[in-house]
């Protein structure tokens, strides 16, 4: 019996499912590895970039004060918090030119950088409040209670990080369809963050006593930026787009 040639075969089939799956990705399978280093290293240099910024901002404003406006609490306040709102910026804008491709860089800079301090305020809030707790029961804490509050510290730290997955997901959701997950990916990030911390922590007496402080320093910086880099990079590569009429529909 002789075949249609006109008919499809399972391979053309095969063939257009996976090239129409491909082409709802928000990130095309054939950017994807380009992506991924391109987004990771932007937010490495953002991470970089924006804590040597912030931190020259808040040393040169601190030391252009005169003595008796620098031990006022306030005034110490507001400076934290503008250096905190310039590494935000950065952080956010390093990130937002790797997306720019792909959806409006202004309002994932603007998101990243209101979602991340809102994030560390509530998370340095609580954190501090803990201490507080553990530093008045300081003479009668016992090895186990500091472990207790070392570990809900943690958690809080952990939890804090659904404000920046908030933030973001209100502009992936204006490009990506079924995207509700990326509200708990930077709570994922925190937690992996947290537990190579704490491996590192373990390792601490390995290292030479003259070094240690730096070489501990500069790799919990190095591991958390890396962290917050390919864990969304991962993300945004699972996201799909939108079909032209769910973005008209979301749109109106």
């Amino acid at each position: 019996m002789q075949s249609d040639s006109n008919s499809p075969s399972p391979s053309n089939i095969a063939s257009n499912n996976s090239n129409s799956n491909s082409g709802r990705l928000l990130i095309p399978r054939s950017q994807r590895r380009k992506f991924f280093f391109q987004f990771t290293l932007m937010t490495i240099l953002g991470w970089v970039v924006g804590g040597i910024v912030s931190i020259a901002l808040e040393r040169i404003i601190l030391q252009s004060l005169p003595p008796e406006v620098f031990v006022q609490p306030t005034w110490s306040i507001w400076i934290k918090l503008l250096a905190s709102i310039v590494f935000a910026v950065i952080f956010g804008a390093d990130q937002a030119l790797a997306l720019r491709h792909y959806l409006f860089p202004w309002l994932w800079m603007l998101a990243t950088s209101v979602g991340w301090l809102i994030s560390t305020s509530v998370a340095t809030a609580w954190i501090s409040y803990i201490s507080s707790i553990a530093t008045s029961l300081n003479e009668a804490l016992s090895p186990e209670l500091g472990i207790i509050f070392g570990f809900l510290s943690t958690i809080l730290y952990i939890i804090s990080g659904i404000w920046l997955g908030l933030f973001q997901w209100l502009v992936l959701q204006r490009y990506t369809t079924n995207a509700w997950w990326w509200i708990f990916l930077p709570s994922l990030s925190f937690f992996f963050i947290s537990i190579l911390i704490w491996l590192l922590s373990l390792v601490q007496y390995l290292i030479p006593e003259v070094i240690r402080t730096a070489i501990l320093y500069w790799s919990q910086q190095g591991v958390t930026a890396i962290i917050l880099g390919v864990i969304p990079a991962i993300g945004l590569c699972i996201l799909k787009r939108k079909s032209h009429r769910q973005a008209e529909v979301s749109g109106t």
